[in-house]
């Protein structure tokens, strides 16, 4: 029996990306140290460290398990995936709370104080959806009725999510949506119409659309000084514990007490990456993300079919997006828009699903018949 599951196992390593496990495993190891750390100095309780470890064993499990599947499997049940998570997505309208130093009410209320967030698992099934929809079109994509229909699908999870209040999350099913379409091969005059439609949208939005806090948030990464007490402080604070850390950073348990800077347990980590890490620290972080995204692009490409292929491109896309996203914010060239740093940000939703996502990518490369990147 030992030797048997001995070998399964070994059967199991010699098939799957060992790099990108690596990668993945590195990095929140990386974080629960960053989390601990924050323990010592008393800015967090230990249940946070907790929960995130927690959270990362099951997400490891369940990517495992997903990566010994077929990832067709997404496709034959969307019906299924689609019912639930957005009726959970719907749910936070009516019983939704918002969690602290969030603007939208986005989680929905679990057992022992926990708290899920639905659209972390929405964005895996806009995923499989529109990759069932771009396979399905295939290279008639640029028919106008098609491009009118891609279009559609990909507006009404963005305006629900609007809606909702969450335009960070918006924002990164908007990415997801451009980059599954260029993947695709969406024609230049789409692209070029939309860049043009968009310019002449910026001004409604501004006027309409935005409201004053939301305005704040654009105009304090130019004039960082505009509202240093309410949305510029965060920010400020975030660039002043980075540059606190200079070369090597002040260290994770030592006796300089690094600044507490407002929510640096999730959504501005990076900030305490610099203070207590430095430059050096922050080079690793973002390396080692990048790394992970890179390697996802790698198994798109080694795809055996297109829906596949874009899978990990959407998958791509959003892992980008949230690493360009939150390290932009905490270093004042992004407005603050409430992305979590892949890996690193402390929250039970956000790991369990990015292992789902490593999961799915896994499950790609297993399946694949090419062998064009290892």
């Amino acid at each position: 029996m030992l030797k048997k599951l001995t070998a399964s196992v070994a059967d199991y390593f010699r098939r799957t990306d060992k790099v990108l496990w690596l990668l993945c495993f590195t990095c929140s190891g990386m974080s629960l140290v960053l989390l601990s750390s924050q323990v010592f100095y008393e800015f967090l309780s230990i249940r946070v460290v907790m929960t995130q470890a927690i959270a990362t064993a099951i997400g490891v499990v369940a990517a495992v398990i997903i990566s010994k599947l077929d990832f067709h499997v997404g496709f034959t049940f969307w019906k299924y995936h689609v019912v639930i998570c957005w009726a959970l997505v719907l749910a936070t309208f009516v019983f939704g709370i918002q969690n602290p130093g969030a603007d939208d009410k986005a989680w929905l209320p679990m057992p022992f104080g926990m708290t899920f967030q639905p659209t972390e698992l929405a964005k895996l099934s806009f995923i499989f959806t529109f990759a069932m929809h771009l396979n399905a079109v295939g290279d008639n994509i640029n028919q106008y009725k098609n491009v009118l229909m891609l279009c559609l699908h990909g507006a009404a999870p963005i305006l629900l999510i609007h809606l909702q209040g969450d335009d960070g999350t918006a924002l990164a099913f908007a990415v997801i949506f451009v980059a599954m379409l260029f993947a695709a091969g969406i024609s230049w005059r789409y692209v070029l119409a939309g860049l043009a439609l968009a310019a002449a949208a910026v001004p409604v939005f501004w006027n309409f659309i935005l409201s004053s806090h939301q305005k704040k948030r654009f105009l304090t990464i130019f004039n960082p000084e505009l509202d240093p007490q309410g949305v510029g402080f965060q920010p400020l604070q975030s660039k002043i514990a980075i540059g606190s850390g200079k070369i090597f950073g002040l260290g994770l348990f030592g006796d300089n007490v690094p600044r507490e800077v407002p929510y640096m347990r999730n959504d501005f980590i990076f900030s305490y990456v610099g203070q207590t890490m430095g430059f050096i620290g922050c080079l690793l972080v973002v390396g080692l993300l990048l790394a992970v995204a890179g390697k996802t692009l790698f198994v798109a490409r080694r795809s055996a079919d297109k829906q596949g292929y874009f899978v990990c491109v959407g998958i791509f896309a959003v892992l980008l997006f949230q690493i360009l996203a939150n390290v932009g914010m905490c270093i004042g060239v992004m407005p603050v828009i409430g992305l979590t740093l892949p890996f690193f940000s402390a929250g039970g939703t956000s790991v369990m699903v990015l292992y789902l996502a490593i999961g799915i990518v896994m499950s790609v490369y297993m399946n694949s018949k090419t062998e064009l990147f290892t």
